[in-house]
């Protein structure tokens, strides 16, 4: 692949971490390494219908 960037795979991997588990901000910071949770934070993207399950009081 042209122009995939070390940078690129973390930021999938960083993605999925978020989506697929249910790992806190701290713990997927500890695995990443991001020095802040404000970088950390571009990549918890949102989805709705998540959001919404949360508030019923679903599991992530």
């Amino acid at each position: 692949m042209k122009d995939l960037r070390f940078h690129d795979l973390r930021h999938e991997a960083t993605s999925r971490l978020f989506e697929n588990t249910d790992l806190d901000f701290m713990e997927v910071k500890g695995i990443t390494g991001h020095k802040s949770l404000q970088m950390l934070s571009r990549y918890s993207h949102l989805r709705a219908h998540k959001l919404a399950d949360r508030l019923a009081g679903g599991k992530r």
